[in-house]
């Protein structure tokens, strides 16, 4: 053992090369840890032994990009390696922590969000990201740091020395670099796809780790032909198209009103028998079409049913882009509802009271057809009066308020993604209610008699008036189940206004997906397929 020390002490490049194995061994066994143990085996494709070998080997080049990052910064291998088996770990942990908290492990797209998870901590549900924490995380990344920069000698040779710093320098970050230079991300996206086949977070991070993973679908989104997705989507989109027929007999153009309830489902099927929702049950009446939903994602990620509804599109459609479609909403402007009813004459509004910026949407949503769009800037809300977010009460004055602003002589569509009913259901937003589902239950009803308010007002229109309600995902109300026992939602497709007495009732419930609704409803409308062409 001394004489294996000896060696290592008085070869640089042999100590480096062993911190550098050293580091890979530690990852590939705490890798295993991103997800439990029966996850791990409900997940793991058929393998044969020469695929754990692949799979392993496929993490090497990453742990060494990383490993190489370290020792450029520092010439020390063994902080070098210290720090990549931490970087590792901790992703790591941040990956088992996301999906015992959301049923989903880290995603390349995560990354996108880290600056929204600072700024809306409440959101994210981390207000424990406090200065606690950053205390603690600074005095663990630079307090380490200097310890090994104190008592570990560097290596860098006297002679030369800048020059070796800027090679190092350039072996750790060059690779990095050039995967955003088309060719080289082309033939690396083309050779990540082969390893690791169909796009899935949890096959993916079993097989390869979370940071491998997220660096692997990274590349794949990176190296995606979107322009042959989208032509062969196309294809299918105005195939469906096809298929709409006939028109109501009425002279006066369509209002379609699409209610998005953030965190809404109806907690009377899973055994509340305390809750009231008279509005639910009157719409269950009269809709031509409702039932369950299966949503896209349990208990978060709200843009991922927005999108599946807005697009029509399956989340396999989407391939690297499902866990963030609005990174390049740009690529699917053809495809979508909006642009679709835009280009045929409707005018169509999202209507959302929160931050714009949020999610992109104050990029997206132009580019998925919305001439306008209501957000938070241009509602009067007051956190310490109103709470976190903006009631659905005054949420249905403001689309009550764009309603009366249409006219009949075009059809309309108004896209609307509340908020109220979003966690946490903390004390304080509900008078003296402290109980987390007491307080969701509170604000369903709330929810459900601003509905009502609107159902009203919109039964009074001399037009025809469609009315598509579902919500988003179950909430993460882990005080009253972890998981939800059926995390399917609630939606419903309503004739109003003028047609209000054109459809029949009580129709028997229906199980739908959010990629479907849009179209059913313009079938239940019978719209001519001529106004969508």
């Amino acid at each position: 053992m001394a004489l294996t020390s000896i060696h290592l002490h008085d070869s640089p490049v042999l100590l480096t090369l062993f911190c550098y194995a050293l580091s890979c061994l530690v990852i590939l066994f705490t890798d295993r840890f991103a997800l439990p143990k029966r996850e791990r085996r409900k997940h793991r494709p058929p393998t044969r032994p020469k695929d754990h070998v692949i799979e392993a080997l496929a993490r090497l080049p990453v742990i060494f990009l990383v490993f190489a990052g370290f020792f450029a910064i520092s010439w020390r291998p063994l902080y070098a390696g210290a720090g990549t088996m931490s970087f590792f770990i901790i992703f790591t942990a941040i990956s088992r922590a996301k999906f015992k908290f959301i049923r989903e492990p880290l995603v390349f797209s995560d990354i996108a969000l880290v600056a929204d998870v600072f700024k809306y901590k409440s959101i994210f549900y981390a207000n424990s990201l406090n200065i606690v924490f950053w205390t603690v995380a600074f005095l663990y990344v630079f307090g380490v740091s200097g310890l090994y920069m104190y008592f570990e000698p560097d290596l860098i040779p006297d002679r030369h020395w800048f020059i070796w710093a800027v090679i190092m320098l350039a072996i750790a970050d060059v690779p990095w670099l050039l995967l955003f230079y088309g060719p080289v991300n082309r033939l690396t996206a083309d050779m990540v796809r082969k390893i690791v086949g169909k796009p899935s977070a949890r096959v993916s991070t079993i097989r390869f780790g979370t940071f491998t993973s997220v660096v692997f679908h990274f590349i794949m989104w990176l190296g995606a032909r979107r322009e042959k997705i989208v032509s062969e989507l196309q294809e299918r989109f105005f195939a469906a198209v096809q298929d709409l027929i006939g028109h109501d007999a009425d002279n006066k153009a369509p209002l379609v009103i699409v209610w998005q309830s953030e965190s809404f489902l109806d907690m009377r099927r899973l055994g509340v028998d305390t809750l009231a929702l008279p509005t639910m049950d009157r719409l269950q009446k009269r809709a031509s079409q409702w039932g369950l939903l299966a949503t896209v994602f349990e208990g978060g990620y709200t843009l991922r049913t927005e999108f599946a509804v807005l697009s029509g599109l399956l989340p396999d459609d989407l391939h690297v882009d499902a866990s963030y479609p609005y990174l390049r909403a740009s690529h699917y402007t053809d495809v979508v509802w909006p642009t679709k009813l835009k280009n045929a004459g409707w005018s169509t509004h999202f209507i959302h009271p929160y931050d714009r910026t949020f999610f992109l949407r104050h990029k997206a949503m132009p580019q998925l057809g919305f001439e306008k769009m209501t957000m938070l800037d241009e509602f009067a809300h007051d956190v310490a009066r109103d709470g976190p977010y903006v009631s659905d009460a005054t949420l249905t004055e403001k689309v009550i308020e764009q309603v009366e602003a249409q006219t009949d002589a075009k059809g309309s569509l108004l896209f609307v993604a509340s908020m109220a009913n979003h966690g946490p259901w903390e004390p304080g937003r509900c008078g003296e209610l402290t109980d987390p589902v007491s307080i969701y239950l509170e604000i369903l009803q709330q929810s459900d008699a601003a509905l009502g308010t609107l159902v009203d007002h919109l039964d009074a229109l001399d037009r025809p008036v469609w009315l598509v309600f579902y919500g988003d995902h179950a909430p993460l109300l882990k005080s009253f189940a972890d998981p939800f026992p059926d995390p399917r939602t609630d939606y419903f497709i309503v004739p109003l206004g003028s047609v209000r007495n054109a459809r029949g009732s009580s129709v028997p419930a229906q199980t739908e997906e959010p990629w479907n609704l849009f179209e059913a409803m313009l079938k239940h409308a019978n719209l001519q397929k001529d106004e969508l062409q």
